[in-house]
């Protein structure tokens, strides 16, 4: 009967060190999990689930924003009461501030597939921009935001036709030209709705 005992208390204890082992395992199999994740990562999940979010941009600007699209190195929201959409690139945002229960639910490992446009660079976004002639208003990280419309869009610039908001690029219109390193974007507006990406 003494027997009995003994082995029932070293099972116990063994299968208490086992589960011990078992979630010290667990743990540091998750925080090896989330050391992978990148903001993208966990932007893309934000905005599957919705979460409305404020992100601080170089340049000081500050949007109570929602999520609506996340390419490659870029999101697509919308701020404010603004329909239009503004693309920021993720090297201009500084900070994103969202409730701790979006925080915690973008660790989530079940980030949706973000198919062909989590794989669009803001290159090829602001190249599209410049096929179509959409008006956009640029702003960059130091100096007023400068409306017009995108020429073409190289590697790492984009050539922007000056141009007041309210006209179309006419050369008549044109009041200047700029080469914006993609590097000196804080954020680039679309101002045409029929420019939605």
């Amino acid at each position: 009967m003494e027997w009995e005992h003994l082995f029932d208390d070293l099972e116990g204890q063994l299968a208490a060190e086992w589960e011990s082992e078992r979630a010290a395992l667990d743990a540091e199999s998750e925080r090896l999990r989330i050391s992978k994740l990148t903001l993208h990562d966990r932007l893309r999940t934000m905005s599957a689930r919705g979460a409305r979010v404020v992100l601080e941009l170089a340049g000081g600007e500050c949007w109570d924003a929602s999520l609506r699209v996340i390419g490659a190195d870029w999101v697509g929201v919308s701020a404010g009461g603004d329909p239009r959409l503004r693309v920021a690139p993720l090297a201009a945002i500084e900070s994103v501030g969202v409730d701790h229960g979006s925080l915690l639910a973008s660790l989530a490992s079940d980030a949706p597939d973000p198919g062909l446009r989590g794989r669009m660079t803001v290159g090829f976004v602001l190249r599209d921009l410049a096929r179509r002639r959409v008006p956009v208003t640029v702003g960059r990280r130091s100096g007023d935001p400068q409306h017009g419309t995108i020429d073409r869009a190289g590697a790492d610039h984009l050539d922007l036709a000056l141009h007041d908001a309210s006209e179309a690029r006419r050369m008549h219109s044109v009041r200047g030209f700029r080469s914006i390193p993609f590097s000196a974007l804080s954020w680039v507006r679309l101002e045409d709705a029929s420019g939605v990406l």
